[in-house]
């Protein structure tokens, strides 16, 4: 049985990445959900370790330290038990949170703040980021369910650059959707590129996140014409 989705998403909340048809119910007793949470996070180890295509479940038991039969009480295959995963994972690894920053603080500021949460969870994610990119180029599904997350990132920055336009405190010529798509994208194959393929050049590669934070910003800001 899979669990339904809540009625009703709230204006900014983040689409999932997991597959809900996937998702089965949750275990009734305390027991269940130890040993459900054991195995999402030794498939998490093996699929960050291995990769999606060479993961196999008796890997999975094994970092699990149990049977095949233990794991199909809790799953049916190698796709349900990702699915898990992400659905775990998925807040800490896209929607840090903001640090709380005043409403009339300087919008470079709250920008800076957003980035560098950015950057922390994606640091601290960086194998499951890198396995998305290989899940993303053989599951079509999934590709569809990761960029209708990706999308609602863009929207709600636009939001934002709207809001900073009506108030005087962006580019007014600048579309706002378009604006957000470019910034976005910027800031995502940046962290993608300093903490999964590390493919800069040697002498990039020892720039800190305060660097790196710090150059994000500037760029997010002079683009959008952001004052001081």
């Amino acid at each position: 049985m899979s669990r339904s989705d809540a009625p009703g998403e709230h204006e900014d909340e983040l689409p999932s990445m997991a597959n809900s048809a996937l998702l089965r119910e949750l275990p009734s007793t305390e027991r269940g959900l130890r040993t459900r949470s054991a195995l999402i996070a030794a498939a998490r180890t093996v699929f960050e370790r291995s990769g999606y295509l060479d993961t196999r479940l008796i890997d999975i038991t094994k970092e699990a330290k149990c049977s095949a039969g233990t794991f199909y009480t809790y799953f049916s295959s190698k796709e349900q038990i990702f699915a898990a995963v992400l659905e775990l994972a998925q807040e800490d690894m896209l929607h840090p949170g903001m640090p709380h920053v005043e409403a009339d603080a300087d919008p470079a500021a709250i920008v800076a703040a957003s980035n560098r949460a950015y950057f922390e969870a994606y640091k601290r994610n960086a194998r499951l980021m890198g396995l998305l990119e290989q899940v993303a180029s053989i599951d079509p599904e999934f590709r569809r369910l990761r960029q209708r997350r990706a999308d609602a990132f863009v929207l709600r920055n636009a939001r934002s650059i709207e809001s900073l336009q009506a108030r005087g405190l962006a580019d007014t010529e600048l579309d706002p959707l378009l604006a957000s798509r470019a910034l976005s994208g910027m800031i995502s194959r940046l962290a993608f590129g300093y903490f999964v393929t590390r493919d800069g050049l040697p002498e990039e590669r020892n720039v800190d996140l305060d660097e790196l934070t710090r150059t994000a910003t500037r760029l997010w800001v002079n683009a959008l014409r952001i004052p001081g």
